[in-house]
């Protein structure tokens, strides 16, 4: 059995401000997805990749809050000021806003009551991949994400869901297969994240919960796939990167929150606000398509389609 965390990816902030709100502020969201629930193996943030938030002074000299969006992917963002000391806004404090790929989102109007006086101001948001809108469509089956003719254990697949009991992991499918098996993209897309300098796993949920490495990719329908709990050091793709089905993008690992070496891979949406998995069907023999079941050893087949 093998399971991916997730944990509440509401992250408070607290950010002093100076007197001069329009100096800037940036709170980075640094752990990962479920909540509006994104998928606990998100993790990689910073300037270059990410969703952030950011204080601005807009063409009338207003402090505006805004939110950045460098991923190649629609984000959706339910934020809320917890506290502020000094600030007044004559907008809603708390929302929910769609932010377009690699776009800034204005979020919130600020204002200081008093130019003299310390400002202060918490607030907590949380972040989800794709726009609700989004629906899985593919015009062939997934290739298994293995070597062609290969074929590997399932270990855990719906309904058989002893650690995917979230919406957001219903549908994923654990592959058992030794550490340093090649892994493939089972679908054509844009990779969205990658992490690869994690090398432990263990069944401590707090430790080892955000230890996984893993490779999300976008697909052109607006769905992504997550393939997770890879090697060390074995990442092949960065973020911005597209990739072809088929093509290799990195190794099998045991990493993360894992009680033995295997890929678990899943597809995802936003399905109103929350991440939501997909059952997906894959390529089988002379044209056939599947959904893998627990205890199933399929084999990797290309599609008529490829």
């Amino acid at each position: 059995m093998a399971a991916i965390a997730t944990r509440p990816l509401i992250s408070p902030g607290r950010v002093r401000l100076p007197v001069l709100i329009g100096v800037g502020i940036t709170l980075f969201l640094s752990q990962l997805p479920a909540a509006v629930e994104a998928q606990s193996l998100d993790r990689y943030r910073d300037h270059e990749t990410g969703v952030w938030l950011d204080n601005r002074t807009n063409a009338e000299g207003t402090p505006v809050l805004v939110a950045i969006n460098s991923f190649a992917s629609w984000m959706q963002i339910a934020y809320r000021v917890e506290s502020s000391r000094n600030l007044q806004s004559d907008t809603p404090t708390s929302g929910n806003s769609l932010l377009p790929p690699q776009s800034e989102t204005h979020l919130m109007a600020l204002a200081l009551i008093d130019t003299e006086s310390l400002t202060d101001l918490s607030f907590s948001y949380e972040v989800i991949f794709g726009h609700p809108r989004d629906r899985h469509r593919t015009d062939a089956p997934y290739r298994l994400p293995y070597a062609l003719a290969k074929s590997y254990r399932v270990s855990q697949a719906y309904p058989d869901v002893v650690s995917h009991s979230t919406a957001a992991q219903r549908h994923a499918v654990d592959f058992e297969m030794p550490i340093g098996t090649q892994i493939f993209a089972a679908r054509e897309g844009i990779v969205i994240e990658a992490s690869g300098e994690f090398f432990r796993a263990g069944l401590d949920l707090e430790r080892n919960g955000n230890q996984a490495n893993f490779v999300r990719i976008l697909h052109d329908d607006g769905t992504l796939a997550l393939y997770g709990h890879l090697n060390w050091r074995s990442i092949r793709v960065v973020p911005g990167q597209h990739v072809f089905r088929g093509e290799h993008i990195a190794d099998s690992g045991n990493t993360g929150f894992s009680t033995g070496p295997h890929l678990h891979f899943v597809v995802q949406r936003n399905r109103a606000g929350a991440t939501e998995s997909v059952a997906v069907t894959f390529a089988g023999a002379a044209g056939t398509a599947f959904i893998p079941e627990t205890g199933d050893h399929p084999v990797a087949y290309r599609s008529r389609h490829h």
